[in-house]
């Protein structure tokens, strides 16, 4: 889903870093948001509402929605629209009020 080319703009090639998500090794670039790195690997889901158990994702990527909120390294309510991705990170979806179950 990443972007490669352009017919105007230029993407320099960026390190490549690898983090957990779910218990699978996948990779990213260095200087995505977490959300965007998964939306570049077809993720779309990131959490389930509270009450009714529907699917969140990424939605308004400046951090002012609930909707990308994941457990990042143990810490839950992580908003990874906002939040660069690290080598080694390990992203797993949140799935209670902060609570990953």
């Amino acid at each position: 889903m990443r972007v490669d080319s352009h017919p105007i703009l230029r993407f320099e090639k960026k390190e490549t870093i690898e983090f957990m998500f779910e218990g699978k090794k996948v990779m990213g670039q260095m200087g995505d948001t977490i959300a965007s790195a998964l939306v570049n690997l077809g993720i779309s889901v990131f959490s389930v509402s509270i009450k009714l158990k529907r699917p969140r994702g990424f939605y308004c990527a400046i951090g002012n929605c609930a909707a990308c909120k994941m457990v990042v390294d143990g810490k839950p309510n992580v908003r990874t629209c906002i939040t660069k991705l690290e080598p080694g990170m390990v992203v797993e979806r949140q799935t209670d009020k902060g609570v990953y179950k």
